[in-house]
């Protein structure tokens, strides 16, 4: 049995970077970013105007001035301004050489044919200059970035319309028992509902990954190879649940080894999620999770997701805050490094969700994330800082 920590290190360091495509902006959100994105010109490319209204000198204020023409967003003005003279000027349009203001036509009045005078006390200079925002050149996007809708404008502004991403993670999904049937069953007697790989699938698509799923692999050794070899041969990580302790049809370890994975580990000091295994065969890895929906789902989280963002060097989902804790938490035996679901509460900080253990799976429906509580630790007092992974 191998502490938590230990356990990532070996998943990162077992990981390899994927393959990599250019995509269209349409198709680019969720992927990640496989290379830093620089800006091809300045933003603002010109000096334009951030309202409605007239560009002029600020030092011509006090006087009647003469509108020189309508300049509208997309033109060219026609004329420089100088002494006593300004131009009307629609908001992101491109401000007139010899103008440093322009006074938002609300502040403005008509003064006589083809003037108007300033009728405010004072006025900001109501323009975005040419490269505040960004230079030419200056990167934009670190490689590792989760595409969003803000990064998709990002790239589409600065002419980057096929960005370079890492392909997706093929997941295969397999869950083993004999007890199993699936949803649209009704169960028999001693028989449960398979909620296991439909919540991976889910999780998997959560992660940008594609998942396919393989089916239930009944307690028979050479059926559960045959699956295993399957989805190891068609995808980069093969998720299964069950089958992995120590009963009499416990078998997926020695059929991990049979079909030539090397297992890095299969015990882990936590709670939920112990009996959990990693093992590798060239460029597919497996994990093993157990059969409880919780284990399966918090280590999806935890373990696989890390996986899955060592290979894209991409940890922005992985969002880990200290809030401050709501209750009085304590617990008897503190062997295992403890994964605990809580709510947000309104005042910041962290309480617990009800929760009875690793079949309860409704308890994460109304979880905002995960606590941990480390080894040897059997209290916690209220207004601590803890350590929280959103969910």
């Amino acid at each position: 049995m191998i502490r938590f920590e230990e356990a990532l290190d070996i998943v990162a360091n077992a990981a390899k970077p994927l393959t990599t495509e250019r995509v269209g902006l349409q198709e680019c959100t969720g992927r990640v970013l496989a290379e830093d994105v620089y800006s091809d010109m300045d933003m603002p490319p010109f000096d334009k105007s951030a309202v409605d209204g007239y560009a002029c000198r600020l030092q011509d204020l006090d006087k009647e001035l003469k509108v020189l023409e309508v300049i509208a967003a997309g033109t060219v003005p026609s004329y420089d301004v100088k002494e006593g003279e300004c131009s009307k000027l629609m908001t992101g349009g491109m401000v007139p050489a010899g103008a440093d203001t322009v006074i938002m036509i609300e502040d403005a009045e008509i003064a006589g044919p083809g003037t108007i005078r300033f009728i405010a006390g004072k006025t900001a200079s109501n323009i975005c200059f040419r490269a505040e925002d960004i230079k030419k050149g200056v990167k934009v996007l670190d490689k590792g970035t989760l595409i969003r809708a803000q990064e998709v404008a990002v790239l589409a502004s600065v002419g980057n319309a096929t960005p370079l991403v890492y392909s997706k993670v093929k997941i295969g999904i397999i869950t083993t028992g004999d007890e199993l049937v699936e949803p649209q069953e009704i169960p028999g007697p001693s028989q449960i509902r398979n909620s296991n790989a439909w919540q991976l699938i889910s999780q998997a698509q959560h992660a940008g990954c594609i998942p396919q799923y393989y089916g239930i692999a009944v307690d028979d050794e050479e059926k559960t190879l045959a699956l295993i070899e399957k989805a190891s041969s068609e995808n980069h990580i093969v998720v299964l649940t069950g089958g992995i302790s120590v009963g009499d049809f416990d078998f997926v370890p020695e059929v991990l080894k049979r079909a030539g994975f090397d297992i890095r580990f299969r015990s882990l000091a936590v709670q939920p999620g112990k009996p959990s295994i990693f093992a590798i065969r060239g460029y597919c890895y497996v994990f093993a999770l157990p059969g409880n929906p919780v284990s399966s789902f918090v280590q999806f989280e935890l373990l696989v997701r890390h996986l899955i963002n060592t290979m894209t060097d991409c940890f922005t989902t992985a969002k880990v805050r200290k809030l401050p804790l709501g209750f009085d938490y304590k617990r008897k035996r503190t062997d295992r490094k403890a994964f605990i679901p809580v709510v947000f509460g309104i005042d910041g900080s962290v309480s617990p969700v009800e929760y009875h253990g690793s079949a309860h799976i409704h308890s994460y429906i109304f979880a905002d994330g995960i606590i941990s509580v480390e080894i040897g630790n059997n209290a916690i007092q209220k207004g601590t800082l803890v350590d929280v992974r959103f969910l």
